[in-house]
C-alpha cells in the first residue's frame, strides 16, 4: 500500500484516541527497546522519537494480531509477517489493556463486523433495512459474507 508522506504527517497531527510514551521494540533482530511518543489516530499508531514532531514510523493497523506478551507489554504482528513482532512496554497492566483494546478497535474490520452484527439485530428486531435510508444497504461491503447473521464477535484478530 502506498502512503503519501505529506499526509501521513498531517494525519500524524490530528488529536489521538491515545497517546503516551511507551517502550518500543522493533521486529528485527538486535532492535532495542526505546522510549517512543506512541499515538493511535484512526487507524494508524505513528510513532515518535521523544523530543521531535515528524514521526519515525507508522503502523497502518490493519491485518494484524493484537497480543498480551505479559502484564505490561504487548505485540502487534501482522499477518503476512507473522514472525516479526513489534513490542510495546507499558506503565502498567491497565494501561496495556486500554492500549490493546483501543488497537482492536481502530480496525477498518472491527468497525466492519460490528456495523454488520448491529445491521442484522436491527433488522432482526424491526424488520427493515437500517442503512436502506442512506442508500447503501446493497454494498458487498456491508454484507454479510455467507449470508448468516454474525455470531461470533472474536476481535483478537483483525
Amino acid at each position: 500500500m502506498r502512503f503519501n508522506e505529506k499526509e501521513l504527517v498531517f494525519l500524524s497531527r490530528q488529536p489521538a484516541e491515545m497517546a503516551a510514551e511507551l517502550g518500543m521494540k522493533g521486529p528485527k533482530k538486535g532492535d532495542v527497546v526505546k522510549k517512543r511518543l506512541v499515538k493511535l489516530v484512526v487507524n494508524f499508531l505513528f510513532y515518535f522519537k521523544t523530543d521531535e514532531e515528524e514521526p519515525v514510523g507508522a503502523l497502518l493497523l490493519e491485518q494484524c494480531r493484537v497480543e498480551k506478551e505479559d502484564s505490561q507489554t504487548f505485540s502487534i504482528a501482522f499477518l503476512e509477517e507473522a514472525e516479526k513482532k513489534y513490542l510495546f512496554e507499558c506503565e502498567s497492566e491497565e494501561q496495556c489493556s486500554k492500549w490493546i483494546n483501543s488497537i482492536i478497535k481502530a480496525s477498518y474490520e472491527f468497525m466492519r463486523r460490528n456495523l454488520i452484527f448491529y445491521r442484522t439485530e436491527i433488522h432482526r428486531l424491526t424488520g427493515t433495512d437500517p442503512l436502506e435510508q442512506y442508500g447503501i444497504s446493497d454494498e458487498t461491503r456491508f454484507q454479510v459474507s455467507n449470508g448468516l447473521p454474525v455470531a461470533s464477535r472474536d476481535t483478537s484478530s483483525l
